[in-house]
């Protein structure tokens, strides 16, 4: 099973046109956040109707799941805690995103949202913990915000990642995280794009400017990574014990 994970596009229409153009070469195609951008002179209701179309454009070539991110939340839920409510007319049309967990062959992926509040975290923790019993050959998660500690979540002056998701990692033990939401990461030194923590692999692709964005491709049936980016490729074979050291610095 090849996935192909891509994050942090923020409203580039030439990035999105490119991951609809490549989108038949995978099985699966996972945007992990930050669809959208709270820094767009388009406002956000605008950028929504243009995500949704994409997104159908990739649902007709490849089987695709999306979550959330903080820049696409776009109003208060029905626990008046923020939420990516536009993500609802994509589960309308039968794409997998924000609480849902989805079976693609062999892989369970839980997708989980970028919380808000008290009552998202428990429906995340509640989630997690569900799909633990009924995990598959490969359990992966999508979760927009990298785990703290780890260089995926490096910004190059400290380190800004998320503290319940390391707990959430060291109780559940998933195969592989997809995340986002630290653009600089893979492009500093000390930072990456993949981590090891435990059993688990942690993946970040990061950010970039350009038609093409920074992207991770999953290979599970070789066992190997591979991310792309202005700085050229790079590899890891997931059945290492830990994460290459990087040469590119």
């Amino acid at each position: 099973m090849r996935i192909l994970l891509v994050s942090d596009l923020h409203y580039a229409l030439p990035q999105l046109d490119w991951v609809v153009r490549r989108g038949p070469e995978f099985d699966l195609v996972v945007v992990a956040g930050d669809t959208l951008s709270i820094r767009s002179p388009v406002p956000l209701e605008a950028q929504s109707v243009i995500a949704l179309e994409y997104l159908s454009l990739l649902q007709s070539v490849t089987d695709v799941a999306v979550t959330s991110g903080n820049h696409d939340l776009t109003g208060p839920d029905a626990h008046d805690e923020q939420s990516a409510l536009w993500l609802e007319e994509a589960r309308a049309a039968g794409i997998p995103t924000d609480g849902d967990s989805v079976t693609v062959g062999d892989v369970l992926v839980t997708l989980c949202p970028w919380w808000d509040g008290p009552v998202g975290r428990a429906r995340v923790e509640a989630q997690l913990a569900a799909d633990s019993e009924r995990r598959l050959a490969h359990w992966v998660w999508v979760y927009h915000w990298p785990p703290i500690g780890s260089p995926t979540c490096w910004t190059g002056r400290k380190d800004y990642g998320d503290s319940d998701l390391a707990g959430w990692i060291g109780e559940h033990r998933p195969d592989l995280v997809l995340t986002g939401h630290v653009h600089e990461s893979p492009f500093k030194p000390d930072g990456n794009w993949v981590d090891r923590v435990g059993r688990t692999w942690v993946f970040n692709a990061g950010s970039q400017i350009g038609p093409v964005p920074a992207h991770i491709v999953l290979d599970l049936g070789a066992q190997k990574a591979t991310w792309s980016s202005m700085l050229g490729t790079e590899e890891v074979g997931l059945h290492e014990a830990a994460a290459p050291a990087r040469s590119v610095f």
